[in-house]
């Protein structure tokens, strides 16, 4: 006789008390999600996002730009660690730590085989939940930025320019996608 299993409903402080291993653990309403490091061309696009990302909130002074490995804790069974993200300053600086501000104005992922289903199911349900204003999900095989905000059903795909302009700021940062993906890419 097969007995059933149960699955195990994954919190916070469980991750917090894995290994350091080099594997990146979230938990999203109770399922842990383990990565291992990402690529070079991965880590590539993320940080050439963070830079265009910091570059533009130097100008702008509505938020400050981090990069993985960070954790965002929105409740004792939601941490992620977003590749790229942007919260807003406290009282004009920068925030000590996420609970500090509690919310986030962008969250990005570049895609990688092991982690597109929980970047474009999960997470971009777990950020339509949390309100966040925009979600990038950033397809290096495809070209494309697609853009998810709460608002919308199903994400927008973008091929030539990304523009945000969060509230606050008095211009967007536009990214011209071909060029952004030419540097990304070494071509």
């Amino acid at each position: 006789m097969h007995m059933a299993q149960l699955a195990r409903h994954w919190t916070v402080d469980d991750v917090h008390a894995l290994p350091d291993d080099g594997n990146r653990y979230e938990v999203i309403d109770g399922e842990l999600l383990v990565t291992p490091a990402p690529s070079w061309p991965h880590q590539t696009a993320a940080l050439r996002l963070y830079s265009l990302l910091d570059e533009y909130l130097r100008r702008e002074r509505i938020g400050y730009a981090l990069a993985a490995p960070a954790d965002v804790m929105f409740s004792l069974t939601r941490l992620v660690q977003p590749d790229v993200f942007v919260v807003p300053l406290v009282n004009g600086r920068r925030p000590k730590q996420f609970a500090d501000v509690g919310r986030l104005l962008l969250a990005a992922e570049v895609l990688s085989p092991n982690t597109a289903r929980h970047d474009r199911v999960s997470k971009r349900t777990l950020f339509h939940a949390e309100q966040v204003p925009e979600y990038w999900i950033v397809d290096l095989d495809a070209r494309t930025f697609e853009r998810s905000t709460p608002a919308s059903t199903r994400p927008e795909i973008l091929v030539d320019e990304v523009t945000w302009h969060p509230e606050g700021a008095s211009m967007p940062l536009a990214i011209d996608l071909p060029r952004y993906f030419r540097a990304v890419l070494d071509e």
